[in-house]
């Protein structure tokens, strides 16, 4: 009986291990700078892009899914200088975190932990019914305008403060009008890329993937090289880690 016991606890386990194989627990980085979050539903595509832009950029950073977020309390978030929330579906995003952690992080950016949304972490950010973070005072981001046209996904020309245009890769993704100051508009001339300050932290948001990888593009035409936007993701990065504000409208 025993031994049949020992059987069936190491099957558990090799049961338990193989379950857990997709999931994204990595140990902290010892003083890690920034926390990406690889929760219920973000894109694990997108994690990867976002990863790979941070390993070229040098750039230190833990990770955390969402029962470890729920698990954090605001001071934890605070030993963070920017919590990254990528893409994904922003519904199943917040329904998977619980109320109180939404106020732990808008405690955390209010006390001076910096946010970048990328797509549906912008939606996160803004006033969601689905525990959205609400750092935009009430605001409740729409969808970019050709959403409403049955376009999914594509390349958008985003044009920033100094005129220059730069192709996207676009999915799902939010237009920020009604929120901090508009660092990049969609041709519709709706804020594609927007920041401001909530409270002590500093917040980038972004409806487009400027870190989407080459193997994003197959079928759709792009003027703009994966290489320029690339460098376009590392600035916004950068801005939103140091709190530093990106030239704008």
């Amino acid at each position: 009986m025993r031994f049949k016991q020992r059987v069936l606890v190491s099957a558990f386990l090799a049961l338990g291990a193989v379950c857990c194989g997709g999931c994204r627990r990595s140990a902290p980085v010892k003083d890690a700078p920034i926390l990406l979050f690889t929760g219920v539903r973000t894109s694990p595509n997108d994690v990867k892009a976002l990863e790979a832009i941070l390993h070229r950029n040098n750039l230190r950073y833990s990770t955390a899914d969402s029962l470890q977020l729920n698990r954090m309390s605001s001071a934890q978030l605070q030993s963070y200088r920017l919590l990254i929330v990528p893409g994904g579906n922003f519904e199943i995003i917040g329904n998977n975190l619980t109320a109180a952690t939404a106020s732990s992080i808008r405690n955390a950016v209010q006390s001076g932990t910096n946010y970048l949304g990328i797509c549906a972490g912008a939606f996160f950010a803004g006033n969601s019914p689905y525990n959205g973070l609400n750092l935009t005072s009430g605001v409740r981001f729409l969808f970019y305008s050709i959403e409403n046209q049955g376009v999914r996904k594509t390349a958008v020309a985003i044009t920033d403060a100094a005129g220059t245009k730069l192709d996207q890769y676009w999915e799902d993704g939010p237009q920020l009008a009604g929120w901090g100051s508009v660092v990049a508009k969609y041709p519709d001339g709706t804020p594609a890329v927007a920041q401001g300050a909530v409270g002590n932290g500093w917040v980038v948001l972004t409806g487009i993937h400027p870190e989407a990888p080459e193997n994003w593009r197959g079928g759709i035409m792009f003027s703009t090289s994966a290489d320029v936007d690339h460098a376009y993701a590392a600035n916004l990065i950068q801005a939103a880690l140091n709190g530093t504000p990106l030239a704008h409208y």
